[in-house]
Formats: C-alpha cells, structure tokens, sequence
C-alpha cells in the first residue's frame, strides 16, 4: 500500500512548500514594501490554499490509506477523482484569491472545494461502515467527516453576506470562528485523533479509555464553539456549558497521556529517534493550546485576547503548525508515507524549529501589542522565520523528489496494523 500512499503524500507536502512560501511574501510586505501585492487577497488565498491544498489533501490521503490497510486492498484507485478534484479547487483558490479576492471566480473554486468535501465525507463513510473488522479510531473519521460538512454552514454565511453587501461585524466574525472551529478542532483535530487511536489500536492497546476519550472530546465539540465567541453577550446557561466543554476537553486529553503512559512499556518496543521527539513536541503544544482554551472562559482573558491580532494569530498558528502541520508530517515519516532520507530529516528539523520560533516570536509581539510596547525589528525577525519555514520545505521537497535514497531511520512507530508489518 505504501507506494500508493507515498505518491499522494507527496503532493501535500509540495503545497505546504507553496504555503511557506507566499508566507515570505506575506512577512516581506509587512516589513518592507511590495505596492503591487494586495495583502489581504494575498492572505485569503493564502489560508484557502493552506486548509485545502494542504492539510485536507494530506488527511484525505492518509485517511484512505487506513482504509487501504483496514481492509487489505488499496482504495487510492477508488479515490483518484475525489482527491484530484480537491487539488484543482484548491490551485484554483490559489490563483484566483489574490488576483480578485472574494469574487465569483474564487468564491466558484471555494464552492466546489465544499462540495468535493461532501463527496468524499459521503464516500469515505460508506466505505468504513462496511469494514468487517471495527476499529474505534473510526468513529473519530465519522465525526471529523460531520464536522467538516458542518463548517461549511459558516462558509455559506460569509458568502451571503458578501453576496449581498449586508454584513454585520458580529454575524460576520460568528461566521468565521464558525468555520474555522469546525476545521481546526472538527475537521482537523478528529482526522489526527482518530489516525493516532488507529495506530494505538492497531498496536494491541485496548481499554476503556477509547470510548470515555471519544465521547469528552465529541461531547464538547459543539459547546466549545461558543469559547471563540464569548465576546458577544450569552446567556448563563450557555457559559456554563462552555466551562464544562473546556474542562471535558483537558480531561480527555488527560486520559490519553495516561493511556499512553500505561502502555508506554509497549510502545517502547520500538525504536524512538526524531519521530518520536516530534511527536512529544505535537503533544506540548497540544497541550498549550488546551491550557489556553480553557483560560479563554474567562469573559475579560477573552476579550482581551481577540482584541489584539497578534495573539489571534499565533494561536491559530499554534494550532494548525505546531499541533496539526507537524503531526500530519511526523505521521507521514513515522510510518514511511514518504521517503525518508537525509534531506527530509534536515528539512523536517528546520521546518520544526521555523514553527516554534514563530509562535515565540508572535507570543512576544502580542504581550508588547497588550502594553503598547514595540519590539524593534519583530517584523524582520517573522519575516526570517516565514524563511526558514520554506527553506525546511523546500528541503524535505528535494528529498521526496530529487533524493530518494532510503536510509535507515529511527522512527516512532506504534506497531503494526492489520495486514501490515
């Protein structure tokens, strides 16, 4: 299955190289000039581009490759069509948003984007319903599968109200943080969820904890929309909920620290090198991002935080860079989805240290934007990370394309699957 798998991979991670690099233009014109380049068209293709070409091409991907290995046959024939159609929406995005911005030409591509996401939802879950053998990494793919349909809903809002001319800042921002919750912490988060329960599983981890996990994290992902929107006034009932939503959220990822942990004796059965060290790193940031979630209830934390762009910002970035980007990319070399050789290994640790550089660099513009302090040069030093970003891509690239030369490589592996070795 592996060469399959290998050749779709492959394709995400060259977008995430294109991704890197319209990030250097995005950081140059803040700290220098670029009158020809409209920023905020740049940056809406920028995003569209990132959440289509990349990260929903690679969970695609990755996802019917379990399905592959689930059922013994490959299913990439099968998905050909669907995860082609994805690819050109998502070049079309690329192209189109920051020639024109919110238009007919970009809003067409971003209409059909969502329309191949229902496709594949309706596909794929047809598919795993009839796998004979249940593995509970599934029910993580269904609701990450509901949840992506769902953020469509925000989608069509925005659009609407473009449509129309009729747009009320609050509805406008609901709208938003609607879409984009349902990606990051629906779409996204339970894609990576279910592919890390897949492997524990996989590897002979059984227990309890699977079901009490899935149902804290599935259980609280709709109340915790209302974390990114506790600016606007709602009523007590709903903020409780809320709370409880943040609190259920730390305690399921609790539970999986401490499944880990009581299974660590069997995990270390296989060689831990750079992968490893990846994975731990996904893991505290994770963490963070929880910690700060849970903080975020506090109305005043809150407002204070969504007020300054930094700090929206690098929160985002924390969540699909340091959390989603490097787990997709740690999996994929973990398990051997892609080459692995010298240049992807010095190309994957740039690229790592580039991410935590940012969001340091972005923590220390925010806490001086909440003083109105300024930090001499902050742009010049995002501008160098956005390159060193590119440049760890740019590299992993050649490695996948230009340097195939397998090598071997310690790498975190939570065992063998069905039917795989």
């Amino acid at each position: 299955m592996y060469p399959f798998a290998r050749k779709w991979l492959q394709v995400p991670l060259f977008n995430l190289m294109l991704v890197a690099f319209i990030g250097i233009i995005l950081r140059y014109k803040i700290a220098f000039s670029l009158p020809f380049v409209n920023q905020k068209y740049l940056l809406n293709g920028h995003s569209h581009f990132a959440f289509a070409g990349w990260i929903t091409q690679a969970l695609m991907a990755l996802l019917v490759a379990s399905l592959s290995e689930q059922n013994g046959r490959n299913y990439f024939q099968k998905y050909r069509a669907i995860l082609i159609a994805n690819l050109i929406t998502a070049y079309g995005m690329l192209l189109t948003f920051p020639l024109v911005g919110y238009a007919y030409p970009s809003i067409l591509f971003s209409t059909l984007s969502i329309f191949v996401s229902y496709v594949f939802s309706f596909v794929f879950w047809k598919d795993i319903s009839k796998l004979m053998i249940k593995n509970p990494a599934n029910s993580w793919f269904k609701i990450a599968l509901l949840c992506n349909v769902a953020s469509s809903a925000g989608a069509f809002s925005l659009a609407y109200m473009m449509a129309t001319k009729n747009v009320h800042q609050n509805f406008y921002l609901a709208a938003v943080y609607f879409f984009l919750h349902f990606q990051y912490n629906g779409w996204f988060f339970f894609s990576c969820m279910g592919l890390l329960v897949y492997r524990l599983y996989g590897n002979g981890i059984r227990g309890n904890s699977f079901k009490k996990i899935f149902v804290l994290f599935t259980g609280s992902v709709i109340p915790a929309y209302f974390l990114s929107v506790l600016w606007a006034p709602i009523p007590l009932w709903l903020y409780i909920l809320v709370v409880i939503a943040a609190i259920a959220q730390l305690a399921g990822w609790i539970l999986i620290l401490r499944l880990i942990q009581k299974n660590i004796g069997e995990i270390k059965k296989y060689p831990i090198g750079l992968s490893g060290f990846l994975f731990i790193l996904c893991g505290i940031a994770l963490t963070i991002k929880l910690c700060l979630q849970a903080g975020s209830v506090i109305p005043s934390l809150s407002k204070l935080a969504y007020g300054f762009r930094p700090i929206v910002i690098g929160y985002l970035h924390l969540e699909l860079l340091a959390v989603i980007s490097l787990f997709i990319i740690t999996y994929s070399f973990a398990h051997k989805f892609v080459h692995i050789n010298k240049m992807s290994t010095i190309g994957i640790i740039l690229f790592t240290l580039g991410i935590f550089l940012n969001e340091i660099l972005l923590m220390i513009q925010g806490v001086s934007d909440i003083r109105y302090t300024g930090v001499p040069f902050i742009n010049h030093y995002l501008f160098g990370t956005a390159i060193l970003l590119f440049g760890g891509m740019l590299i992993v690239n050649y490695g996948q394309f230009f340097y195939k030369t397998e090598q071997d490589h310690k790498v975190f592996d939570f065992g063998p699957v069905i039917g795989i070795s």
